[in-house]
């Protein structure tokens, strides 16, 4: 069987550049080179795509805090609608190699929210990943929140604000309602950006505006009690989860810093510590919360465990980190998956997806 061509794209505009290049990093290393050749394309913070070349996609590689996408002066341009040569090198006006399946490794605005979804289907190529409406409904934690509600599923108690009804927002409204303290956070950033624990008036104030940096639209949430422990669902039509593992944050929270820069941020338990009950109901609810928001290919779902056994849903990453201490990836090998398997899985199911739903509008009338 002939090699087929990934491109892997990573980076992007949003406060998660330099995680997604950390993942890309991962990927790009992992990948089966017997099975699959790579195209790298790196997407500035401008939102501008550069072809690289694999000796020299990134700056400071192995240094978290300056970790640097590489400029290589080779802009790419797309062409939608057509169904081969769809990305064109600019420096030479010629197309690049014919590209398979990409892979996006694009962490949360534009890379996770559905909008490089919907580019990537107008040029008709498979892609790695949730589709386009369940990554836009996955993003938000608003919208997150009212569809697994729907569902009949536990989420935390919270108020919504949009930016012009921060003037509105009452910190002894919000005390009252909801208890003290409480989480704030983006409605649409992943990796713990904008997130704040407030704990009284002063911090709460800041919290609030901290948010606002990151997005017009801002979750208050009541801060639960309980074990916050992942689950990595894989699949396209009949999904599988993986063993569980659970965060034991070693700081006040979760933070972005405990994520990615301070390794002894958190300690990253897994398998986790429970009951073979509390791992069937964990694994059943993850399946349930991927197949409600209409997720294909892949996604982390967090909760939280509480003393009486009580799941609630913290949030669900559809673009998880692939890096060296990400839970999805680490679950899965857990699990009995490989890396590269993982990666391969990942490829297949994308072009499973992709022949099917080719085969039912061929289909129409």
């Amino acid at each position: 069987m002939s090699k087929k061509t990934v491109a892997i794209l990573f980076g992007g505009k949003s406060a998660e550049h330099e995680v997604s290049l950390m993942s890309a990093k991962n990927v790009i290393e992992a990948i089966d080179r017997e099975a699959y050749d790579v195209v790298l394309i790196g997407v500035d913070k401008s939102g501008a795509w550069h072809l690289l070349d694999e000796s020299h996609y990134l700056n400071n590689p192995d240094d978290a805090k300056n970790i640097q996408l590489h400029l290589s002066g080779e802009a790419v341009a797309v062409i939608p609608g057509q169904s081969a040569a769809q990305i064109i090198n600019t420096k030479t006006q010629q197309p690049i190699k014919q590209i398979d399946v990409v892979f996006p490794v694009i962490h949360g605005t534009l890379g996770e929210d559905g909008s490089l979804q919907g580019l990537v289907r107008t040029l008709n190529l498979p892609f790695v990943g949730v589709d386009l409406l369940g990554s836009a409904v996955s993003m938000d934690k608003d919208f997150t929140k009212r569809l697994l509600k729907e569902q009949g599923l536990q989420v935390a108690s919270g108020r919504v604000y949009k930016s012009h009804e921060q003037c509105a927002i009452c910190f002894d409204d919000i005390k009252a309602s909801l208890g003290f303290p409480v989480f704030i956070k983006p409605a649409n950033q992943g990796s713990s950006v904008g997130v704040s624990k407030a704990t009284d008036k002063d911090s709460f104030e800041k919290a609030i505006k901290e948010a606002f940096l990151y997005d017009d639209k801002v979750l208050i949430e009541e801060a639960v009690r309980g074990r916050e422990v992942e689950c990595a669902v894989l699949g396209n039509e009949d999904p599988q989860a993986s063993v569980i593992g659970e965060i034991l944050p070693q700081t006040d929270f979760y933070s972005y810093e405990s994520k990615y820069i301070n390794e002894s941020g958190a300690v990253l338990s897994a398998p986790a510590d429970l009951t073979s009950a509390q791992v069937e109901k964990i694994q059943e609810q993850a399946v349930s919360v991927f197949k409600a928001l209409d997720c294909e290919g892949m996604a982390r779902v967090d909760f939280f465990l509480k003393e009486d056994d009580t799941l609630v849903i913290n949030e669900v990453n559809t673009i998880p980190g692939f890096t060296k201490i990400s839970m999805y990836p680490r679950l899965w090998m857990l699990s009995g998956l490989s890396y590269p398997a993982l990666i391969d899985t990942l490829i297949k199911l994308a072009f499973e997806r992709h022949q099917r739903k080719g085969k039912l509008r061929s289909a129409r009338p």
